[in-house]
This record gives C-alpha cells, sequence and structure tokens, in this order.
C-alpha cells in the first residue's frame, strides 16, 4: 500500500487563518504580527497580559537513543497534542524551528509527518519568519566587533591566540570548521585562526531560549565571555559593547511564532539550540506563554531521554521554575529491533526475540525519567510492519518496568489514532502523581554534577576528568560559576560516548574532552568524546532532490 509523502499531506492541508488561530486561544488581533495568512508572532504586551495566569499542565515527550529506523518524537509530539484536542481537552503544542543545515542534509524537517504535523511545513522548514536569520545576524555583529575591535587599538589587550568567539552560519559546511581570519595585510587586521559552527550551536540561540523578556535576553548577551586577555582574563560581550545592537537584530525574534496542526489546533514553534553543545528546547517564553493559555501543553527536548529530557529537566525546568506532569517516552518496534541487533534492511521482518533483546535501551529510560519524579508513559509509535507479537512484546516489558505502554497510530489516522495515548496521558497528569526534581542541586560543585549525571543516566562507572578540566572547573567556582547547571555534550545514539553501543551498557567510562563557560546562556558545556558543532553534508545530501516542479510548489522536503 502506497502512502502520501508528508510534504503531499501538508500541501492538502485545509488551514485557517492564523487570526482565527489565535482568537480560539483568547489572542487578540492587535497582538499578533502575521507572516502571511498562516504564521504569526505574539506580542510581548499580550505575553505580560496574562503572566499571572494559573499554568496548564506540562507534558514533555521524548524518546530512546535514536536510530536508522527511527523513533517519530516530533510526530507524537503533535499526534498527542491533537489527541488531547479531540477528546475534549485544551491543548496547545511547543516545538522548536527547524535548521537548514539537517533540512538540506540528511536529518530532514522538523514539523512531525503523516498526519501528525505542523503547518506550513515548507514555511517551517525554509526561513519561517526569519528567526534564525536575525540569530545568526546578531552573532555575525559580536563577531565583527570583536575583530574590529582589536584593529583599532585592542584597547580590552585581548590575546587574540584566545578569542573563543567564533562564527556562525545555517548550514552544513564542514570546510568551515577551521579557518584562518584577517588575512590580505595590514588593512584587514591581525591574522588568527578561527572557525564557524552552526547557527543552532550557537549561544545566543541558547540566550534566547532561556531569556524571559528582552530586558534578560540583553542582559545574558553581555554576560557572553568571547575571549580572555594576556592575563587568562575573561573579555565579555559587554566589554565590546556589543549587546544593546545584538538586542535590537533579536526584537521580532524573541516573540513566539504561532502556527496550527494539520487539524488546526494551535502551535508555538519557536527557537532550536542544538541538543548536543546546547540544552535542545524550544523557547523558555513560548512555553511559559502557553502554559498560560492551555489547559495542557505538549512538548519535545532533543534527540534521547538521556540528552534531552536530562537537560529539560536539569537546565530549562531549573532555570525556568517548569515542572511536568508526565513524562511521554516515544519508541517504534523497528528501533526496539534494531537495539536487539537487527540489520536495517531486515527491520520488516517479524522477530519478537529481537524486540525483547532490545528493550533494555527503552527500561533505562523509563527508570531515569522516574527518577526525576515524574510519572511515565511509553509511546509506541506504530509502523505499517509491526506485528501484534511484536507490539505485545513491548507492552510486557514496559509493564514489567511499571510504565504503561500504548500503542499510536497518529502518522496514519491523526488525532483519531492517538485518542488512546491521550486519554492515558490526561489521566496520570490529572492525579497528580509527579513530584519533580533536578537529580543534583544548585550547590554541588560542578565536577560533582558532571559524575552524577554519567553515573545515574548513563551507568557510567565515572567520568574521567584530567587535572586540567578539574582546575579549569574550580576556578570557574572561585569566580562565582558553580551553581550552574552542567550541559553535557556527547553522541546521541548510545548512553556510552561510542555511538555503535547500543542497548543498556555498562562499565563503561565517559572521557570528558573539555569544558566550556556559556556565561550568557547559564550552563558549562561539558564535551565528551567526538562532538561536532558544524556538522557535514553526507555524500548524497537531501538538497540533490530538493527543487521547485512545473506548478511552482516545493519538492524533496521531508
Amino acid at each position: 500500500m502506497s502512502y502520501k509523502s508528508d510534504i503531499q499531506i501538508a500541501r492538502e492541508a485545509k488551514k485557517q487563518p492564523i487570526m482565527k488561530i489565535g482568537d480560539a486561544l483568547g489572542i487578540p488581533a492587535e497582538d499578533l504580527l502575521p507572516y502571511g495568512h498562516d504564521k504569526a508572532k505574539v506580542s510581548q504586551k499580550f505575553i505580560n497580559s496574562v503572566k499571572d495566569r494559573p499554568d496548564g499542565k506540562l507534558i514533555l515527550v521524548t524518546a530512546i537513543n535514536p536510530t536508522p529506523a527511527g523513533e517519530g518524537k516530533t510526530t507524537t509530539t503533535v499526534g498527542l497534542g491533537d489527541g488531547l484536542n479531540q477528546i475534549g481537552k485544551k491543548a496547545m503544542i511547543c516545538i522548536r524551528e527547524a535548521s537548514l543545515g539537517p533540512n538540506f542534509g540528511m536529518k530532514g524537517g522538523a514539523a512531525g509527518g503523516g498526519y501528525a504535523q505542523i503547518v506550513p511545513m515548507e514555511e517551517m522548514n525554509l526561513h519561517f519568519t526569519g528567526d534564525f536569520h536575525a540569530i545568526t545576524s546578531a552573532h555575525s555583529l559580536l563577531s565583527a566587533m570583536i575583530d574590529n575591535h582589536i584593529y583599532w587599538g585592542n584597547e580590552q589587550d585581548i590575546d587574540i591566540r584566545r578569542v573563543v568567539w567564533r562564527r556562525v552560519v545555517d548550514m552544513n559546511d564542514r570546510a568551515l570548521r577551521q579557518i584562518t581570519c584577517s588575512l590580505g595585510g595590514v588593512a584587514n587586521g591581525f591574522p588568527r585562526e578561527a572557525g564557524f559552527d552552526i547557527t543552532v550551536a550557537s549561544e545566543v540561540m541558547a540566550i534566547l531560549c532561556l531569556a524571559n523578556d528582552l530586558k534578560d535576553l540583553e542582559k545574558r548577551l553581555g554576560d557572553m565571555i568571547v575571549a580572555y586577555r594576556r592575563d587568562r582574563s575573561p573579555v565579555y560581550c559587554r566589554d565590546i559593547g556589543a549587546e544593546g545592537a545584538m538586542t535590537v537584530l533579536l526584537k521580532d525574534a524573541m516573540q513566539p511564532n504561532l502556527v496550527q496542526t494539520l487539524e488546526n489546533n494551535p502551535a508555538f514553534v519557536h527557537g532550536g539550540p542544538f541538543a548536543n553543545i546546547a540544552h535542545g528546547c524550544n523557547s523558555v517564553i513560548a512555553t511559559t506563554t502557553a502554559l498560560k493559555l492551555a489547559d495542557y501543553v505538549v512538548t519535545e527536548a532533543g534527540f534521547g531521554a538521556d540528552l534531552g529530557a536530562e537537560k529539560f529537566m536539569n537546565i530549562k525546568c531549573r532555570k525556568a521554575g517548569l515542572a511536568p506532569s508526565v513524562v511521554v517516552c516515544v519508541a517504534t518496534v523497528r528501533a526496539m529491533k534494531m537495539n536487539g541487533g537487527v540489520a536495517k534492511a531486515d527491520l520488516g521482518a517479524e522477530s519478537v526475540e529481537a524486540v525483547k533483546k532490545g528493550c533494555p535501551n527503552l527500561g533505562r529510560h523509563i527508570e531515569n525519567l522516574k527518577s526525576f519524579g515524574v510519572p511515565v508513559v511509553v509511546a509506541i509509535n506504530h509502523v505499517v510492519t509491526d506485528t501484534e507479537a511484536e507490539i505485545q512484546a513491548v507492552k510486557d516489558y514496559v509493564a514489567g518496568q511499571g510504565a504503561v505502554a500504548v500503542l499510536s497510530r497518529h502518522w496514519e489516522l491523526g488525532s483519531e489514532g492517538s485518542e488512546e495515548l491521550a486519554r492515558r496521558v490526561a489521566e496520570i497528569a490529572e492525579a497528580g502523581q509527579a513530584n519533580f526534581a533536578p537529580i543534583y542541586p544548585d550547590e554541588m560543585s560542578l565536577a560533582d554534577k558532571i559524575q552524577t549525571i554519567c553515573k545515574r543516566i548513563y551507568r557510567a562507572d565515572e567520568a574521567l576528568m584530567d587535572k586540567k578540566i578539574r582546575d579549569q572547573l574550580k576556578l570557574w567556582e572561585e569566580q562565582g560559576y558553580g551553581h550552574l547547571p552542567v550541559c553535557m555534550a556527547k553522541t546521541q545514539y548510545s548512553f556510552s560516548t561510542d555511538p555503535n553501543l547500543r542497548g543498556a551498557p555498562t562499565g563503561h567510562s565517559v572521557p570528558v574532552r573539555e569544558v566550556r563557560l556559556s556565561a550568557g546562556a547559564g550552563f558549562v558545556v561539558v564535551v565528551c568524546g567526538e562532538i561536532m558543532t558544524m556538522p557535514g553534508l553526507p555524500r548524497q545530501p537531501s538538497a540533490l532532490s530538493i527543487r521547485l516542479n512545473d506548478d511552482g510548489q516545493i519538492e524533496g522536503l521531508f
């Protein structure tokens, strides 16, 4: 049986005018800044006006470690949001914006799939409302002002060997990872080594997604460390004087973007920090505003629960005062089989034993999520090749873990296929069983925070940190940064730092390669193993098949 592509389904959507979507949420037309007919930004004035309302219930959607078999976290987030509305709940969805790099590379878009999508799909996966361009421009302004400061006398006495502020572009371009800039003689400045990251890895992106308002945004931008002097003292963005102009460039980007699902339910799509090098969640301002407008807010965190959910709990919830009522962990039968050792080409054949063998990865995530004091529901994202026996094997395993697994067919059927999942999630949320708490306190040392995550979440024997790294952590504590949470940067494919080590490994260690202080965002990045902050394109990038057809419509996006 053939199925329509995501872009075909999205193109057939019967969208409502965005003003009507806003009206259903109680947002006056004058507080919506429309970008065409199907998307709009919400004014800060309106956001301020609802701050004293009670909060709805927050539902986090996360997943097992991603596999080439696919899990469908965003699709499930959208399907659950539609399902909650279908059963009579007032629900909103909050997800991240898509980066151009993965869209034209290999990963594809970030708007859901099948009949559980957010639209307009094409615009969301391309330029959307220009937020990422604004972030790229603000970041680039600071880059230019740093080199300009050095050129005109270097009043801050910056050691040009220790400029830590890299440049960014929103594209996968490996040739820019390491560059030499300011070549060409006296008129072009002082030559030095530099490099590019992808825009979603910018600290500006992380800050925009953690800031409460424009005033908070400007302060955080000023707090960013951009370089070091010869005496090793830090040079901040505010020392360069760039934070005011950067805030001006980010003024509109700070406002959440309102769009809709295929079933005309409201969604905020805002921000998109890298889930490796940053915290991988949509903006705090979008989530906290949605909680004032709906009884249920369904949001997601990047990659598997060991990265995205851990950071959601320990960084975003800690900083924003949020507390999830339920966590939904997404898995597919196909992914269980792959964790059980089945090759991708053979995933279509039934193998209950492989499913059982792969389930410990799911079990580890369930245990970890429960350790935050939040009840867990497993969503089995249905794939047409799943058999009843395989599905039952997952349900039986999850029941043995003290949780419940629900089969959800939202990809194929939309809200009709996610009703059971929605009812179960609402039932647990309304029972008020959550007793959320981060897994480490603010006052714990930075080294102990790292060890806590490695041992409790990754089940490693220890985090390996040499004296240089431990001394750096102690110095930051002496400088007043010891209260910050830690943001682990490691492979998303495994609990370990070996991407090929699937399942639920134990007896491994986590080597810490370096630590970076994101003083503006408010966390310490802990780089474990090999992590790329500028991806490259694959041999056959998606860009090769993306084009306009004879009717001027986009083809090839997914």
